[in-house]
């Protein structure tokens, strides 16, 4: 039954080619910015959750 509804639609082989189109743009994007990414920027990032100084969203400090 759904074979024959999706066949019954124009153009939607198209779709799943799409579909595949922004899932590799997405992650070859992701990956290209990981790349350039400021290695300063990444180290600040990766020690947020040690860092005793940050605040939490009310601007208490932390425990």
């Amino acid at each position: 039954m759904k074979k024959d509804i999706l066949s019954s639609i124009e153009n939607i082989e198209i779709y799943p080619v799409i579909s595949l189109l922004i899932f590799v743009i997405f992650f070859v994007g992701m990956f290209i910015w990981v790349v350039k990414a400021d290695r300063q920027y990444i180290n600040h990032m990766k020690d947020l959750p040690f860092d005793h100084e940050s605040k939490n969203a009310n601007g208490n400090e932390k425990i």
